[in-house]
């Protein structure tokens, strides 16, 4: 029953990141347009804000992909090769006492968004974190009424530059996948 479970798992997540080949071939995987569906959000964009978050080379043939195992702590990507690696990272950069550390597909900032994310394990699981990281989005959404607007809020809420150069790199991913159709 067991390695039933962890087959079902495998094939869960080989939806969520692993179904294109390259930057210029971006088919959206299933995940993302289901949980972009929940939240009325444009899935083209969520799986663009998760290429901006959290790519990164999977492979030797050029394949890029958002990683769910990812960690950014003070500026630094780290990508680890399971959930379990990740989440004893984030532990041990907890007990140093960093609060402000990006985690997952979406990058969400543990610092702001402790409650949604729920536990350490929790954030790190892909789909829960995709939620938050699309509940976020649309948080913005409400507020600011224009989807571009709202990608920018989702990185940068209070810096408005900042916010438009984070815009301008999720606009580059968008127009990818658009191409790839």
């Amino acid at each position: 029953m067991q390695m039933r479970i962890r087959i079902v798992r495998f094939f869960v997540l080989f939806g969520i990141f692993l179904t294109s080949t390259s930057w210029s071939d971006e088919k959206v995987p299933e995940g993302y347009r289901s949980i972009a569906t929940e939240h009325g959000i444009p899935y083209t964009l969520l799986y663009a804000v998760a290429l901006t978050e959290s790519a990164t080379q999977i492979n030797d043939s050029n394949t890029y992909r958002p990683w769910p195992w990812t960690l950014n702590v003070a500026g630094q990507g780290y990508f680890y090769d399971s959930r379990i690696a990740a989440w004893q990272a984030l532990k041990n950069w907890m007990r140093q006492g960093r609060r402000s550390i990006d985690i997952g597909l979406m990058q969400v900032n543990w610092r702001y968004h402790k409650k949604k994310l729920g536990t350490a394990w929790q954030a790190l699981d892909p789909y829960h974190n995709l939620r938050v990281g699309a509940a976020i989005l649309q948080d913005c959404y409400e507020t600011q009424q224009d989807w571009w607007a709202s990608v920018g809020c989702y990185h940068s809420p209070s810096n408005t530059k900042r916010a438009e150069s984070y815009r301008q790199r999720v606009v580059t991913h968008w127009r990818r996948i658009k191409r790839a159709g």
